[in-house]
């Protein structure tokens, strides 16, 4: 059976379930927090694709204001469905490490501006190999770990030999420094701000001992959604990969700015006994990586379990559960929901509005 796609003007009553739904007001809403922060602070948004998947909400970015003019990718994919769909400037904030890839980025800098990270001389000559090869020009940013521990230079020395070997590469041009960071917990503002300054200075010794060697830094594009005002307030940042933000999540219930903006409609289907139902969310719906979904709007109402049946649903009696009943999930890690979906419902005021297609879904490569 074919999908169709509800109409605009259909009341959210009447959309068929599982259904992702994105309430407009809320993401209007959230992206106007970040472009208003960061008005006259020489800080700028590069808001990261891999959260929304979505040219369409780039665009929405962009239009705000106080963003570089692009984003940030995960995947070369990615970077491919963002230009497809009318970006103008990435950063693939992770390393090129195959010759296929790198051609195919370099494909893509004939079209936009393009900029990688790397943390090794492997990546800077395969990147300057595809670049001279397909006549472009590919930037390229070292990145920094600071905390994740994943890929980036783990010592301050590194940086200036590499910066060199980038500058002197044909084809490629040295742009600066990248890193993320994470935290754990439901930090205070203070607590934010002293880890999040934290990583920041160990980024900017990373920056000032590239300078001292030589090399200019243009770029020092750093912070999350949770370090977005500690970015604003730190000299020498210039651009803030945030993503979780524009949608937002139950572990970021701590950032009260923000609301949720995106949300999984499902339908009760069984009642096999008092206090337990199932529903039609499975776990291909909305994934869990970080913990079972919230139940929104059900007090006493968690999820037992998320299977690829369904959702196990368990009420302690305040609220009744019945077949045909509409339940909402609430996810505690949102691109990857994200990534579970080929269009956003979106809403507002209870009625759909648009749907959007989520171009970059699935994007592993």
């Amino acid at each position: 059976m074919t999908h169709r796609q509800p109409l605009p003007g259909t009341p959210v009553s009447e959309l068929d379930t599982p259904c992702l739904i994105v309430d407009l007001d809320a993401l209007t809403h959230n992206i106007g927090v970040i472009a208003r922060r960061y008005e006259g602070t020489g800080v700028q948004l590069r808001p990261h694709a891999k959260n929304h998947k979505s040219p369409v909400i780039a665009a929405l970015q962009m239009r705000a204001g106080n963003t570089v003019g692009g984003v940030c990718a995960a995947k070369v994919s990615e970077a491919e469905a963002m230009v497809n769909g009318g970006v103008r400037s990435v950063l693939v904030a992770n390393q090129i490490a195959s010759p296929a890839k790198a051609r195919r980025l370099a494909a893509l800098a004939a079209r936009a501006e393009v900029i990688a990270a790397v943390d090794a001389p492997e990546h800077v000559r395969l990147l300057g190999d595809a670049a001279r090869d397909a006549g472009v020009t590919l930037g390229a940013v070292i990145e920094v770990n600071t905390s994740m521990r994943r890929a980036g230079i783990r010592a301050v020395e590194q940086a200036p030999p590499l910066a060199k070997l980038i500058a002197e590469t044909a084809g490629l041009r040295f742009r600066g420094i990248m890193s993320h960071q994470t935290i754990s917990g439901f930090p205070s503002r203070e607590e934010r701000y002293k880890v999040g300054g934290g990583y920041f200075a160990r980024v900017m010794e990373v920056k000032t001992a590239i300078e001292q060697a030589g090399v200019p830094v243009e770029i020092v594009s750093t912070g999350e959604t949770w370090t977005y005002d500690v970015a604003a307030d730190t000299p020498g940042v210039t651009e803030v990969e945030g993503g979780t933000y524009v949608f937002m999540e139950m572990g970021y219930d701590y950032m009260t700015e923000f609301r949720i903006a995106g949300r999984v409609l499902g339908t009760i289907v069984s009642v096999p006994e008092p206090g337990l139902a199932i529903g039609d969310v499975t776990v291909e719906a909305i994934g869990a990586p970080n913990g079972t979904p919230s139940v929104e709007g059900m007090p006493g109402v968690r999820v037992r379990a998320l299977t690829h049946r369904g959702t196990v649903l368990e009420s302690d009696g305040r609220t009744p559960l019945r077949p045909g009943e509409r339940y909402t999930l609430l996810t505690h890690q949102q691109d990857v929901t994200m990534n579970r979906w080929d269009e956003y419902v979106v809403v507002r005021d209870g009625v759909v509005v648009d749907v959007w297609p989520v171009a970059a879904r699935g994007r592993h490569h």
